[in-house]
């Protein structure tokens, strides 16, 4: 796809368009097309700040439960999300060419226009990949806040390389230096400027809004804009930011993805987690391999890997065994099972990963206790309904549409094929919501 068709589809103008309050006005790539397909308007264009604040999420745990954790996003004004999805889309083109000819295709599969996968099917790869070798040994990394440390000079080398050119093109560089240079406005003080209040019905209001802030409220009040002053950095939450991680990593996937594909391996990065399998044969040396790929880790400035995540593992004929001090003195030692895109295996079988079931259990156990512990009724009699419940959290609300949590373990089953243990934790969901709402009753 060209550009002009990407800026012509149905599906570019849907994507673009968005319901929330910004400090410009409301529109898409339709009614923009002319301006962010011009590079002089975009080399001189003045970019808004973005609006940031923390997501909160939870983590779940089969010893420790639940625990909160919290994720900076930042979210671009209208017209400046239109330029960082075009020059996205322009970026994702020329990077499918480059790792075609780089021969590394297969190796990041996140963030990728042409792949039409998810990561039940890379998963599935990686998985296949190991039993096929049947003695193998296998790296699990992660890295250390990605986005975050992701180092500005680098990443310009890395795009000028990408683009084939000494200097970035006047329009390129106004992007670049916008999602680095970048400045940010908190989501709290903007409700707090509005008179709102910091919780949902505050930012619904906020969002009801022409603009967050008139241009008058704007001026007199730009003390608030916090600029990155750090020579590394990209904000989550930029619809250019996905595409910026892989360009980051062109050169250092390629140095690593030769040297396993040499030995007969497999190198895959979503991401910031990667999986990286070798064969056990008399011609390979683990160890020193493993060290080697440590060092071209390190030839990207900032490009940390969480210790503490780091796990080796020795698969051979259906067995499964943490080797990770044999190669690292911080390597994590206790995971018995390969953890990779929210699938475990354990050697022999392939289940969903337990912390994510145990999430889909625990929000679904909170939902039928707040019924269960009404006694079905609400504070002025009348019947509470079960019925959103069993839609979100059963076989019920599966097959229709946006569908849950068990849709997306029934294409995981079809993708792994019944051999697998794909639905072995969600075969009783239906027992178990029954019996929290009728035993609480009782």
């Amino acid at each position: 796809m060209t550009p002009h068709d990407w800026l012509n589809s149905e599906d570019s103008v849907k994507r673009s368009k968005k319901p929330y309050a910004h400090f410009d006005l409301r529109t898409d790539v339709g009614k923009q097309k002319t301006y962010i397909s011009d590079p002089h308007k975009v080399a001189i264009h003045g970019f808004y700040p973005f609006i940031h604040y923390q997501i909160k999420m939870v983590k779940f745990s089969k010893t420790n439960g639940p625990r909160e954790k919290s994720r900076d996003i930042c979210y671009a004004a209208h017209i400046d999300r239109c330029i960082y999805q075009y020059y996205s889309f322009m970026l994702n083109e020329l990077y499918n060419d480059r790792v075609r000819t780089d021969g590394t295709s297969d190796v990041a599969v996140a963030y990728r226009t042409n792949l039409h996968k998810s990561n039940i099917h890379f998963s599935k790869l990686a998985f296949d990949f190991i039993k096929k070798l049947e003695k193998s040994y296998v790296m699990i990394g992660d890295f250390t806040h990605f986005f975050d440390n992701l180092d500005h000079d680098y990443l310009k080398r890395q795009w000028c390389s990408l683009l084939k050119c000494d200097r970035l093109p006047d329009d390129h560089y106004s992007v670049f230096k916008n999602v680095t240079a970048y400045s940010k406005w908190e989501l709290t003080d903007l409700l707090a400027l509005n008179g709102f209040s910091d919780d949902w019905a505050g930012r619904k209001k906020l969002n009801s809004q022409v603009r967050v802030l008139t241009p008058k409220q704007f001026k007199e009040n730009r003390s608030h804009i916090a600029k990155n002053s750090s020579h590394y950095g990209i904000p989550q939450g930029s619809p250019i930011s996905a595409i910026l991680a892989n360009v980051y990593m062109l050169e250092v996937d390629k140095l690593i993805n030769d040297v396993v594909l040499s030995l007969g391996g497999m190198y895959m990065r979503y991401s910031d987690d990667f999986i990286i399998v070798l064969p056990d044969v008399v011609e390979i040396n683990a160890s020193e391999v493993f060290e080697k790929i440590h060092a071209l880790l390190k030839l990207a400035p900032r490009l940390t890997l969480e210790q503490n995540k780091t796990q080796y593992f020795h698969y051979s004929d259906g067995s499964l065994e943490n080797c990770g001090k044999e190669f690292h003195s911080e390597a994590n030692s206790s995971s018995r099972f390969i953890n990779f895109l929210g699938f475990t295996f354990d050697g022999k079988k392939v289940s969903i990963r337990a912390k994510t079931i145990s999430k889909y259990y625990y929000r679904m156990y909170r939902k039928a206790k707040n019924i269960a512990n009404t006694g079905g009724y609400t504070s002025a009699g009348k019947h509470i309904s079960c019925e959103n419940l069993y839609r979100r959290y059963s076989e019920r609300g599966a097959d229709g549409k946006p569908g849950n949590f068990l849709t997306y373990v029934s294409r995981a089953e079809k993708e792994y094929g019944s051999s697998e243990a794909i639905t072995r934790d969600t075969k009783r969901h239906m027992q178990k919501i029954r019996k929290t709402l009728d035993g609480k009753r009782k």
